[in-house]
Parts: C-alpha cells; sequence; structure tokens
C-alpha cells in the first residue's frame, strides 16, 4: 500500500502532500492537493517534515558487548530517534579493525533493518595507537568503510595520524580524531576548573583537546587529506576550527547534543550519568558552541551514544565509566537548545542532523532533498510538544540518559525509512 503524508510543513517553510510508493517518494505537492483513494492517508497538519536523521557518532556496543546494546536495540533507538542512518563506532570486542568485523556489523544492520549501519573502522590495530589497521581491506569490503576513528581512544602520535591522513586520501577515505592528549588528562575525571578543584575531581583542561585539534589541522593542511574532529567540547577548539576553515583545510567537526545543554555544574550531584569524554564543560563553552554551530564553524551534531549497563553507571564517579545514551533524545535536546532559542531554523535542523553528516560519511541514499524520485527516509517531528524524559522509556538496552527528568521541546513523532514506517505515532515497528 502506498503512503499518503498530508499537510507537513517541509522543513518548517511550506505544507506539502508527500506520496510515496514502496520505497519512494513519487510526488510532493502543495498541501491538502493529492488525492489517493488506495493509498493510507497519514495527516501531518502542525508537523515538520525533515530529512530523515544521520548520525556520525553512535556505538552500538556488538560485537562483545551485548550487555549494553546490539545493533538491534541500538537500531530500535535510533528509529525512535527520527534516525534512518547510523555509523558504529569500532571500539567492540573484538575491535573493528579488519575486513571480517566491519562487514559483521554492516551485516547485522542489514538484517535487523530499522536504519541503515555504517561502520566506523579503527585507525589503529586494537585501538592501541601503535600500527595502522587494515584500512584499504575495511575500504574495499562490502561495508565500504569511508570514516575511521579510534574514537575513546586519541591517535597521539604525530607521525601515526600523519600516515593514516595520507594513506585514506587513496580512497577519499576520513580520519575521525577522538581530540585528547593523553599525557594531559591522566586519570582526570571532570573539567578542570575551580568547581573541579572544589569537588575533589582531577581535572581535564581543554588545551588537552585544543592541542591535538591544532595539531591535526595543520597535518590535514600538509598532506591534504580530510579529517573530522569527533565531539568537539571547548570555545578554543571553535577557534581553531573558524582559523582552518578560513584557511581552507579540508576538517569538519561535530558537537554532541550534551556538550549544546549540559554544563560542568550538573557533576556537582557527583551523579555518574553526566561523566562523558570529553567532560562537560563551562557556560561559556556552551554558548560557542551553540554560535559556531548556527554560523557552520561546527558542521554537525553528533549523539556519541553510548549505553552502559546500570552497573558499569551506579558506583562512585571515579570508577564509573564514561559515556552516555543520545539517539532518542537528540533531535529534542537540538531544538530545545537551537531552535527554541532562535539560534537555527528547522531547515537548518536538517542541514545539520542529516545532510551535511550524509556528505561527510558519503552517503548517497541519506540527506537528500524530499522530493520526487528520492528515496523516503523520513523525520516527522511535533514542534508543539514539551515531554518529559523517563530514561528508562528506552529502546537501547542501557539507561545512562544525563536528560532523565528534564523537559525538551519537540519530538519525533513518525520515522519512515525507505518508505516504511520504523516508527509510527512514537512507537517503534519492530
Amino acid at each position: 500500500m502506498s503512503i499518503l503524508l498530508k499537510n507537513g510543513s517541509l522543513k518548517g517553510e511550506k505544507n506539502v502532500d508527500i506520496l510515496i510508493e514502496k520505497d519512494l517518494i513519487v510526488k510532493v505537492a502543495p498541501g491538502n492537493s493529492i488525492k489517493d483513494d488506495k493509498a493510507e492517508v497519514f495527516d501531518l497538519t502542525g508537523l515538520i517534515v525533515l530529512p530523515g536523521l544521520v548520525d556520525l557518532h553512535t556505538h552500538l556496543r556488538e560485537p562483545g558487548r551485548e550487555d549494553a546494546e546490539t545493533v538491534a536495540t541500538g537500531s530500535a533507538a535510533a528509529a525512535r530517534g527520527g534516525f534512518t542512518a547510523v555509523h558504529a563506532m569500532a571500539n567492540t570486542l573484538p575491535v573493528a579493525d579488519t575486513a571480517g568485523v566491519v562487514e559483521q556489523v554492516w551485516n547485522l544492520g542489514r538484517k535487523v533493518g530499522l536504519v541503515d549501519v555504517y561502520p566506523i573502522g579503527a585507525v589503529t590495530v586494537g585501538l592501541k595507537g601503535e600500527n595502522l589497521a587494515e584500512l584499504s581491506a575495511m575500504a574495499e569490503s562490502n561495508a565500504r568503510v569511508r570514516i575511521f576513528s579510534d574514537d575513546g581512544f586519541c591517535v597521539s602520535d604525530s607521525i601515526l595520524m600523519r600516515r593514516a591522513l595520507e594513506y585514506v586520501k587513496a580512497f577519499d577515505g576520513v580520519i575521525a580524531q577522538h581530540a585528547q592528549d593523553p599525557r594531559l588528562t591522566q586519570n582526570a575525571q571532570m573539567n578542570e576548573s575551580e568547581l573541579s578543584g572544589k569537588l575533589g575531581l582531577t581535572g581535564w583542561p581543554a588545551v588537552a583537546e585544543e592541542a591535538i585539534v591544532a595539531r591535526d589541522v595543520l597535518l590535514t593542511e600538509h598532506v591534504k587529506s580530510k579529517l573530522h574532529i569527533c565531539h568537539a567540547s571547548t570555545a578554543g577548539t571553535v577557534e581553531i576550527l573558524r582559523w582552518a576553515k578560513e584557511k581552507k583545510v579540508n576538517v569538519t567537526a561535530e558537537v554532541t547534543p550534551h556538550h549544546l545543554f549540559l554544563s560542568e555544574v550538573h557533576c556537582q550531584s557527583y551523579d555518574a550519568k553526566f561523566k562523558v569524554n570529553p567532560p562537560l564543560r563551562t557556560d561559556k563553552d556552551i554558548q560557542e558552541l551553540r554560535k559556531a554551530l548556527a554560523q557552520g564553524v561546527i558542521d554537525v551534531v553528533a549523539t556519541d551514544h553510548a549505553p552502559h549497563p546500570t552497573e558499569d553507571k551506579e558506583g562512585e564517579w571515579s570508577s564509573s565509566s564514561f559515556g552516555m545514551t543520545g539517539l532518542e533524545t537528540a533531535l529534542s535536546v537540538v531544538a530545545t537548545a537551537m531552535v527554541e532559542t532562535k539560534l537555527m531554523s528547522w531547515s537548518d535542523v536538517a542541514r545539520v542532523m542529516s545532510e551535511k553528516p550524509a556528505e561527510i560519511g558519503q552517503l548517497s541514499d541519506h540527506g537528500r532533498p524530499i522530493a520526487e524520485n528520492e528515496l523516503a527516509n523520513l523525520c516527522i517531528v511535533d514542534p508543539k510538544v514539551s515531554w518529559k524524559v523517563d530514561a528508562h522509556d528506552t529502546q537501547s538496552l542501557s539507561s545512562n540518559n544525563p536528560f532523565h527528568d528534564m523537559t525538551l521541546k519537540s519530538k519525533v513523532v513518525h520515522t519512515i525509512f525507505r518508505g516504511k514506517f520504523t516508527m509510527k505515532s512514537g512507537q517503534v515497528q519492530k
């Protein structure tokens, strides 16, 4: 049966009807103008229609940590959040540093069928920062890996980073750097500031991120390759990125929803759900990150969805794992932080959460215009809703969501992936 979406607001700009047959959009016309007696009709009056969201930074944990997440549960969480494509990070067990492992993850995603799962390959063998992984083999595999990252660890060796940047040029690949100087952050627990001193927690200085970003921007300019900065978190990083963009260096960057919304003040509770890498920063950093995202200095929002089982997050702060879940709340956090504050429009949201991430990931089927003869990958949002987050009402296996009990604006109500509802009226269609 075909699907007829009636009178939805296309990126918040104009009302349209959208007719979907099989996996394609076959017609887009002014609101309330398409009639099709054979179609299943959905009234989208008052709702925003966006291209399906694309996440460049998701931890699905499988293989090896299926107690925290699986490709199936992570895909369901993604569908609930409005995503139609996610990039799965390499820090699995075994590490995704060979063609065999990335193909395993890719095939699991295809089998589940709720979103497209694109594996990210490790830069170094075992994420150990010693020898380059099988970059070419992963690029030539069925998973067609184009982004490589040791996320969770920094490629701190300058020679190794240069070699990686040079190597991926052969197949137009991207090195995504987790910017963290390991010596400057040894045993670090939260942002280095007056507050960290008061709380007795080892500080994590902003310069530990900024020094690596600056080095890698210069290396990228030197070898003429592609660099992506994971989870930018400081005002200083923004300034380096601004300089790099002015110099036309081929660098892109992401910011997480939590770094747009939460600050180091939340760490005062010693609640480890606020423990994340990089750490929550200051209000000044938040304001600079928001401005940079609105201006395009930071290119995309990426969730860094990092599920953990309860026992890994409910101990003492110092012994608890770093990381937060984020797929199911990402759109709402961005809407609250950026749209409600008038810093961005819904068209801008489509750019930073769908179009630009798809471009960086070199995805031909995502981030596309909502137009005739395009694949029907859509995210449909109610912008009028205010809702309280319940971390335990989740499709993920883990509930370490830092927005628990907070009220957010806007909510995804439908997700359509390749012409089929993967979430309908808030219910994931497994």
